[in-house]
């Protein structure tokens, strides 16, 4: 207890964490805690004290285990809810410490803001409380992955900690739910059958990690960046998509106000989803003999993706190629399914959390493994 409680000065005072906390020990009390939930109120163990068994669990918005879970902890809490049962959800991560390459199976990251949006979209029936900003609390339960379940008795003891259940892709049939047997047996009064099980799902991002979000950057800006000359039979090749990836093409230009000002959107989506199917290819509507200047942007951007100019410089001509039902305004975006079946199309100005969203829920990505 020591530890942690030495833990958790360090990281409210701004320093390095050193270690990672050890989760509580069947029998422990529950630590109190004061977060904020995503509806505006603030919650603390006081706030569940007419509950006979608390469910506390820890996950969050991008880990795809989390996201695969999302809908079996909806099913506890309606489940057990109205037998008395409390369940409240807490976001461990912090924000700043997750790397957009660690985003590949979410649209959204683990800031407040962001899981505000998660549980309106999927319609959350439990509090969901951010503790990003000091992690205390996370530090005090000590959860290994989200998600990570601790179930406390009516004095507030912990009784189960460990796993939802031993499946996790979604739909499937556990042969172990061991989150339900616990809190059924407490609900009747009996022993919990199994009260520690190991977890699975992505680590705890604790603030120390901070540093490894700064090496990602340091490393996608020594990337080369190459801008390739294109003919008419090469850009049709590009936007048929004979790859296995799904592709998002964005015709762009340096004079243009909108490209230049959206372009790090796709970057950061391309160093999102790269590490799956998916491959982002950039196009400059730039006259040939601005390719110089061009290529000078793209790597202020740091777009180490496949880049384009179109050697013919006929815009008209490219026009017709990239969609003949683009009307001829920039920007303008198009994700292409493997085999050339365009998907979204959109003149003039992206909605980066919009587009992130069709990316990570189409049939090619997903959002679980």
């Amino acid at each position: 207890m020591k530890t942690l409680c030495l833990v958790a000065a360090l990281l409210v005072s701004g320093a390095t964490l050193a270690v990672e906390p050890r989760p509580l020990e069947i029998g422990a009390a529950a630590p109190d805690f004061s977060l904020p939930g995503v509806d505006g109120k603030t919650y603390t163990l006081k706030s569940f004290v007419a509950a006979p068994v608390l469910v506390v669990v820890f996950t969050c918005n991008h880990c795809p285990t989390a996201q695969a879970y999302e809908d079996r902890i909806k099913a506890l809490a309606a489940d057990y809810g109205p037998k008395g049962a409390a369940l409240v959800a807490i976001s461990p991560n912090d924000p700043l410490a997750v790397r957009l390459d660690e985003l590949g199976y979410s649209d959204l990251n683990d800031s407040f803001e962001e899981m505000k949006i998660r549980a309106k979209e999927k319609g959350y029936n439990f509090p969901y409380l951010y503790d990003g900003e000091t992690q205390k609390t996370s530090l005090a339960y000590g959860p290994v992955a989200t998600p990570h379940v601790f179930v406390f008795d009516k004095a507030r003891k912990l009784q189960y900690s460990g796993r939802i259940d031993d499946s996790e892709k979604p739909g499937s049939t556990p042969a172990h739910q061991d989150a339900r047997a616990a809190i059924e047996a407490m609900l009747a009064g009996k022993p919990v059958p199994v009260a520690k099980t190991k977890t699975f799902g992505c680590s705890v991002k604790w603030s120390d990690k901070r540093d490894w979000v700064q090496k990602g950057f340091a490393d996608w800006a020594k990337e080369p960046v190459g801008l390739e000359t294109v003919d008419e039979a090469g850009l049709r090749k590009i936007v048929r998509n004979d790859s296995d990836k799904l592709r998002l093409i964005n015709v762009w230009a340096t004079w243009c106000g909108p490209c230049v000002t959206e372009f790090p959107d796709f970057v950061a989506i391309n160093r999102m989803y790269r590490g799956r199917d998916f491959e982002f290819v950039s196009v400059t509507a730039d006259k040939p003999e601005r390719r110089e200047k061009a290529l000078a942007f793209l790597k202020k951007t740091q777009a180490s993706n496949p880049n384009y100019i179109f050697g013919p410089g006929d815009v008209y001509k490219m026009i017709e190629i990239i969609d003949p039902n683009w009307q001829g305004a920039l920007p303008y975006t198009l994700l292409v399914e493997p085999g050339g079946k365009i998907v979204y199309g959109k003149q003039g100005p992206i909605k980066p959390q919009e587009l992130k969203k069709i990316i990570v829920e189409h049939r090619t990505i997903g959002r679980y493994y």
